[in-house]
């Protein structure tokens, strides 16, 4: 029986993460893939949402490698998190759900991290 361990929530203003972008543009290879650093700016901001979420749900009191959590889309356009190096070994067992959505100016996302 999975119980959840963590629930995360996070909303950014696209035209001030735009903004974050523009005047610092090192922002988007720390924080995001190859593959995410494509998506417009609605987009990217809905990602960074739920890397943030996903930090709350894990109750993250330390830095962790934001590129360790990429967000893929599934052909039905469901996003889902596909994690590498040591986030990977941190969820080994765990499920994570997450969904996204950006409407009126405003990205949001929600994470919930239940362990198997």
């Amino acid at each position: 029986m999975a119980s959840i361990i963590g629930i995360g929530i996070d909303v950014v203003s696209i035209e001030r993460f735009q903004e974050s972008l523009t005047r610092t543009p090192e922002l988007l290879n720390r924080v995001f893939t190859l593959n995410e650093s494509k998506l417009n700016a609605s987009s990217l901001a809905a990602r960074f949402a739920a890397k943030e979420a996903l930090a709350k749900a894990l109750n993250a009191k330390s830095a962790f490698n934001w590129q360790e959590a990429e967000i893929v889309n599934e052909a039905s356009g469901k996003p889902n998190f596909e994690f590498s190096g040591e986030m990977a070994n941190r969820l080994v067992g765990h499920t994570v759900h997450l969904t996204l959505s950006h409407d009126g100016g405003i990205a949001s996302a929600m994470v919930i991290v239940e362990v198997n």
